[in-house]
């Protein structure tokens, strides 16, 4: 099946998270697994991306949102899974596992997953299911897509990968190019440029999601070259960069959650993407009834569905820290428009 273009978060309206718990009693029956006394115990479950579930990223995020949801409610209400896909061929029949399985909400984190869940939700109108990363032009009625401004968080980790630089050298390491990972590269490019206009941004792709050993070849090379900060957005490959980063003595910026704890005195900051907090709000909702299908969530920095690591304290020095808050309010309030593609970036160079 042909994958269909997906939608950028610029043309898909942005909606709070409580979109999701914002149907009436009266709409409970178009949610699947509503808590009407008929069911008792809900399965919810998740299919990974070829980076699996200890990634330390989107998936390990995503599955840590499912853990928080059984320890709320516990087992006899609720009980999760998740299905690990060693190769892009797997996304398909572990999602097909699921349908089996009597699953009420079935997660495909990842872009990578869009076209597995379209099929599964056109061949299965009962089933619910839902999509990181990911939407469609035509919505599917039964699929919750759950989207993130990376690029603003980007944008942010740019200010303060700009900042710290001594070299006025920093570097950025992709994953697969396409819109997702478009938004990280030039919301950071941004980020950089209009902190330090002298700055200069080495970019290059890994094309994997799993290579830890290229990540820190890339990086390695980036650090010979002078680059003394690297943002890293591809799933289990920026491990490698931040291996590099331990090992030459530079500084590393995370993705996806908080990666400090792989190098404390290394990683100065990470992009966050409340993953976990979406995948948990989207369960909850589920489990009380309140779940309403065919939904595009757009999870912004206004409401906290974007940010920066709580430990960029630990190596970032406060004035700093103070600019970047500044910065993020005039994002807020519109004065300042992040660029989401080249297009942008380009059109906002000029």
């Amino acid at each position: 099946m042909k994958l269909k273009k997906l939608l950028s978060v610029a043309l898909v309206t942005v909606m709070s998270a409580s979109v999701l718990v914002g149907c009436s009693s009266g709409e409970k029956k178009e949610a699947a697994g509503s808590a009407d006394g008929e069911k008792k115990v809900f399965k919810i479950a998740m299919v990974t991306d070829t980076g699996g579930v200890n990634d330390e990223s989107f998936n390990q995020s995503a599955w840590a949102g499912l853990e928080k949801i059984k320890k709320e409610f516990g087992e006899d209400k609720v009980k999760v899974k998740y299905l690990e896909s060693k190769q892009d061929a797997d996304y398909v029949p572990n999602v097909e596992t699921l349908v089996e399985e009597d699953t009420d909400l079935i997660i495909g984190v990842g872009f990578k997953l869009a076209d597995a869940i379209e099929e599964a939700a056109k061949n299965y109108p009962e089933n619910q299911f839902a999509l990181v990363d990911a939407a469609y032009e035509k919505q599917p009625a039964n699929v919750t897509s759950l989207l993130f401004e990376d690029h603003v968080s980007s944008y942010l980790t740019g200010v303060i990968a700009a900042k710290l630089s001594e070299s006025h050298k920093v570097g950025f390491i992709g994953g697969i190019s396409g819109e997702v990972i478009d938004r990280f590269d030039y919301g950071f490019r941004a980020g950089v440029e209009a902190t330090d206009p002298n700055a200069k941004v080495s970019v290059q792709y890994t094309n994997s999601f799993t290579d830890m050993a290229k990540g820190k070849s890339i990086a390695n090379q980036m650090h010979k070259d002078g680059v003394d900060v690297i943002f890293t957005a591809a799933g289990a490959c920026g491990i490698g960069a931040i291996e590099a980063a331990k090992e030459n003595g530079k500084k590393a910026i995370g993705v996806d959650q908080d990666q400090n704890k792989l190098a404390p005195d290394n990683v100065i900051t990470s992009a966050m993407k409340n993953i976990d907090i979406a995948v948990f709000d989207a369960a909850k909702s589920m489990i009380e009834g309140k779940y309403k299908p065919g939904q595009v969530i757009v999870n912004t920095l206004d409401m906290g569905g974007v940010g920066i690591a709580k430990t960029s304290d630990k190596n970032v020095q406060p004035d700093v820290l103070k600019y970047v808050n500044e910065i993020a309010e005039k994002i807020k309030k519109g004065e300042i428009k992040v660029p989401e593609n080249e297009k942008e970036y380009k059109e906002l160079k000029k």
